[in-house]
């Protein structure tokens, strides 16, 4: 069995977002595939889950509504819940140290600064998941500067809706390489 996690922020005040690139990729993998469960709340783990089988594995894939900051709240008990180790654990996020349209899958890796990576490894006691790490650092940015948190909550623009699309089809061809793996 496998977690796969998308992480963002719940609310209509943050779809189409930077910050919720998780959530995009994992409804946008769901959507090609036609044996998952519609989505379904669990309370107890703050999330929407929806499950299926892909090649006789189980999947699990959880969307938590903790926001970003909290996510290790939430993994704690899907974990725990269905007795998985971290190993069988995809994290799918945002990541300000990669330029837009990048992605970049790590193996037993700290969180570089990305606080919903770092909530998880805190709460787990271990890095030892797989990330897969969507760039969300504009063009522009200037090292250091306040703006980054505000870009990643801006609403995608016109013109990064073209970006964005190519950025989560890669996602989902992480998501297969690694299911393929399996």
């Amino acid at each position: 069995m496998l977690l796969i996690i998308g992480l963002g922020n719940p609310g209509k005040k943050f779809e189409n977002t930077w910050h919720n690139l998780g959530f995009l990729a994992v409804e946008n993998f769901k959507s090609q595939e036609e044996n998952f469960s519609d989505w379904k709340s669990f309370d107890r783990a703050q999330s929407l889950i929806s499950q299926g089988k892909i090649n006789d594995t189980k999947i699990i894939i959880a969307k938590p509504q903790t926001f970003v900051n909290n996510s290790g709240r939430a993994v704690r008990v899907l974990t725990a819940y269905y007795k998985l180790p971290t190993i069988n654990i995809i994290i799918i996020h945002d990541d300000a140290d990669l330029p837009i349209g990048t992605v970049k899958v790590s193996k037993n890796s700290g969180s570089a600064g990305h606080k919903g990576a770092q909530s998880i490894i805190d709460t787990m006691g271990s890095k030892n998941f797989t990330r897969i790490r969507l760039g969300a650092r504009p063009r522009n940015y200037i090292p250091g500067s306040k703006s980054m948190e505000r870009f990643v909550l801006k609403k995608f623009s016109k013109a990064d809706q073209k970006i964005v699309s190519e950025v989560i089809e890669k996602a989902i061809q992480a998501i297969e390489a690694i299911l393929a793996q399996v």
